[in-house]
């Protein structure tokens, strides 16, 4: 582990909960895998996934007044669950809290949480590592999923989408339409 990944992992820590950290570790070492596995920069992907909920135990109120602050943008979907606004406030602190100047790595993390059509290797790898790490239990489908992210990513990635939004709709919370573009992108992409 680079010296700029230990020090970053330090200052993390204390501003998330131990459950949350744990999470973070897990994926970001996930990532590292999944970088070995698609010829990926081993440390971009380590910074992503350390640095990807860095804005999540912030209380959603707090999100909010912040992205404000900072002119991020809020969406209806945003408001109505301010927990999706940890991608974008979480980018944003990346880039000026913890010095990450590697836009591949902010985008990956914007990202994490809806996916967007055509996305790199680094925001797939971000992307399913959330969804995969180990410390993860409820998912659906996960024995098949953590499997196929090793075989077909944008397979993967496809099952994770259409798996969230039958979940999210079951459970009547609100959709992202961002996750919804990205699930009909991959779909339509996949089908070629």
């Amino acid at each position: 582990m680079s010296n700029a990944i230990h020090k970053m992992r330090k200052k993390v820590k204390k501003y998330l909960d131990q459950d949350r950290y744990e999470h973070t570790l897990g994926v970001m070492y996930l990532c590292a895998s999944l970088a070995m596995r698609y010829n990926e920069d081993i440390n971009e992907a380590m910074i992503a996934g350390l640095l990807h909920d860095c804005a999540k135990c912030i209380p959603s109120k707090k999100k909010i007044r912040l992205c404000e602050k900072y002119h991020l943008s809020i969406s209806e979907s945003e408001r109505q669950n301010p927990s999706l606004l940890h991608a974008k406030l979480g980018a944003y602190l990346a880039a000026t809290k913890y010095h990450v100047r590697d836009q591949r790595i902010l985008d990956a993390i914007i990202c994490h949480t809806t996916g967007k059509p055509k996305m790199t290797m680094l925001d797939k790898i971000l992307y399913i590592a959330d969804y995969i790490e180990p410390g993860r239990k409820e998912a659906p489908n996960l024995p098949e999923v953590r499997k196929l992210a090793f075989q077909d990513i944008d397979a993967c990635l496809y099952l994770i989408l259409k798996d969230s939004l039958a979940y999210l709709h079951t459970r009547n919370l609100a959709i992202d339409p961002m996750t919804e573009k990205t699930y009909l992108y991959y779909k339509n992409y996949l089908n070629k």
